[in-house]
């Protein structure tokens, strides 16, 4: 049975499209592959990314029936749903007013560990049958000649 184990960040101030372009990055990746990518991301919400992955890698850490075996886990759910909006105002011209959204997000990510894999051994070396490659599709006929040589042919006439 796989463990899995998720950690959420809540209200981090950035908008949940600018982290779910982050998230989508490390979306089915081996958590170590995972840091790696978000070590090297060019975006501010990477950081609180990761905080978030490496929560969820402890967590994973401290269930019952874990393997020990961090290099199993890879990330199988990230995204960020919407969090409330602090509404500001911001001074515009001839005595208007702009409103303003201070987004926020909360962002999870959940970890899986992957299943072992069993080799089944073959009782004996020729005993499995060997697939028949199918045959290629014969080439569609050509047309009667190029283009090219049909219009020098004309030119020719």
């Amino acid at each position: 049975m796989a463990i899995a184990a998720q950690a959420t960040a809540r209200y981090v101030r950035t908008s949940a499209q600018k982290a779910g372009l982050v998230l989508a990055l490390i979306r089915g990746k081996n958590v170590d592959q995972a840091l790696a990518t978000l070590r090297f991301t060019r975006k501010g919400i990477a950081d609180d990314i990761a905080k978030v992955l490496r929560s969820a890698i402890a967590n994973a850490q401290n269930k019952d029936g874990f393997s020990g075996d961090v290099d199993r886990l890879y990330v199988s759910a990230a995204f960020a749903n919407q969090g409330p909006s602090a509404k500001r105002v911001r001074p515009a011209p001839m005595g208007r007013a702009f409103r303003v959204l201070k987004r926020t997000a909360h962002l999870t990510v959940q970890v899986t560990e992957r299943p072992e894999k069993i080799v089944a051994v073959a009782a004996t070396e020729g005993s499995a049958p060997k697939r028949a490659r199918t045959p290629k599709k014969p080439a569609a006929p050509r047309a009667a000649g190029s283009r090219r040589k049909q219009t020098q042919a004309k030119a020719k006439e």
